[in-house]
């Protein structure tokens, strides 16, 4: 079972970190992402860490201003949102998988959502 949370209401240029808590002693032993749904847009790739933690990649438009990191021992992967822009605003879902990639077919288990709004 995975949790998100840390979702809220900002403004453009603040920043926010997301956490998504895993259960269960194997979540070490699996890649997480995070991607996010706007209104009236499909779900996109964010970012994803390995169970490592060793290899990260990014979406372009995150690129930079985005950071994923874990910490195995509490079972957690963060999401560090820096210079959040207006079109940061969605929903934003961790997933996990046992095979470490950015598409989203790769992913079997889901968190339920945090909600990210960044006023202009």
């Amino acid at each position: 079972q995975l949790q998100a949370s840390g979702g809220g209401l900002v403004q453009a240029g603040d920043s926010l970190r997301l956490s998504c808590a895993g259960s269960g002693r194997t979540f070490s032993s699996y890649a997480v992402a995070w991607f996010r749904q706007a209104p009236g847009k499909e779900r996109e790739f964010v970012a994803t860490i390995s169970w490592s933690g060793h290899n990260t990649a990014y979406a372009d438009d995150v690129k930079g201003r985005f950071a994923i990191s874990r910490d195995n021992a509490k079972n957690t992967v963060y999401l560090q949102m820096n210079s959040l822009k207006p079109e940061d605003t969605a929903v934003y879902y961790c997933a996990a998988t046992n095979v470490y990639g950015r598409e989203e077919y790769r992913y079997n288990y889901w968190g339920q959502g945090t909600q990210v709004t960044v006023s202009s």
